[in-house]
């Protein structure tokens, strides 16, 4: 007797914002460089595949059918994390690739550079927010009490 798998946890699912279809992007970069790879779509059932097996598990539009990246291939991929973006409809799947990324044999599927004019920030502009999971400028170390708390010494 088979059961049906679990569904995507309901806390994280009412997080996500998906297009008409139902799905929601997945930018997937290599863990530790953080080269962007490739962009597949991910639906509850593909989520939570991936958040439960440590395998990239993509919707396939064309095919209308789940397909985890290097089934066939053998270009593999293993999760490292899984982000959600501020919007909700778009996720940062970091990764462990095994061979190349793309189905045409390249290491990223990102690599038809097209021409474009490089845009540069106005002397004195703001150089932007941290770094992802770096505490915000003038916060107090991870672990240490916050100001006034009991245990600071003022």
């Amino acid at each position: 007797m088979s059961s049906q798998p679990p569904d995507l946890d309901p806390d994280v699912a009412g997080l996500l914002r998906r297009d008409s279809l139902g799905l929601v992007a997945a930018v997937v970069t290599r863990h530790g460089t953080g080269e962007v790879l490739m962009l597949g779509w991910m639906d509850d059932e593909a989520l939570r595949r991936t958040l439960t097996t440590g395998r990239a598990t993509y919707w396939s539009r064309s095919r209308q059918e789940y397909w985890v990246k290097g089934e066939t291939s053998g270009n593999r991929q293993y999760v490292r994390t899984v982000a959600l973006d501020c919007d909700g409809d778009a996720l940062l799947v970091t990764v462990e690739q095994v061979g190349p990324a793309c189905h045409t044999g390249a290491g990223s599927c990102f690599s038809r550079p097209l021409p474009a004019v490089a845009g540069a920030p106005p002397p004195g502009a703001s150089p932007g927010a941290p770094p992802l999971g770096a505490p915000p400028a003038g916060a107090p170390p991870l672990g240490a009490p916050a100001p006034g708390a009991p245990g600071e010494q003022l």
